[in-house]
């Protein structure tokens, strides 16, 4: 066993955790976040995403031992208070859901991003958007929800 120390959505945690623990399974099993779902364990889908000391990770290529000292912020951290990020709001006005079994990965995904590019457009977006999968194709609505969450007009040509 090792001995970690970590800061999730803005709680400090100290555990002891297998070394080959998964970060997405220390979330979900160990503190409950269950928010963060667990789709491929192969990085190919993004889920998982999270927020790793200030970049996107994909949680389930992460060990729990790399994220000692760390601070991880997940979807469930994002609100505020019960208030939502523009984002979050962006993507329920915007329908940028459908089933929402992407919509973790994709709204930590999309929040890299525009922390790192306030203003994208839409190609922009979509690169970003790349490592994360939508199976139910609403990515048309998520290009749209980032836009708009950027205080951008929202056009569906430029969204097309």
């Amino acid at each position: 066993m090792t001995h970690i120390t970590v800061k999730v959505d803005g709680t400090t945690y100290e555990d002891d955790v297998e070394p080959r623990l998964l970060l997405v399974h220390y979330l979900r099993d160990r503190l409950g976040l269950t928010g963060t779902p667990i789709g491929c364990d192969t990085s190919n889908c993004g889920a998982c995403t999270v927020d790793l000391d200030g970049a996107s990770a994909k949680s389930c290529s992460v060990l729990a031992v790399q994220a000692d000292g760390c601070e991880v912020t997940t979807v469930q951290g994002l609100a505020k208070d019960g208030e939502w990020t523009p984002l979050q709001r962006a993507f329920h006005e915007r329908h940028a859901l459908q089933c929402g079994y992407c919509t973790p990965g994709m709204l930590m995904a999309a929040r890299d991003l525009l922390r790192e590019n306030p203003h994208p457009g839409a190609e922009e977006v979509r690169q970003a958007l790349e490592g994360n999968l939508c199976r139910c194709t609403g990515y048309q609505n998520i290009v749209r929800a980032v836009l708009a969450a950027a205080g951008q007009e929202v056009t569906e040509e430029a969204t097309a």
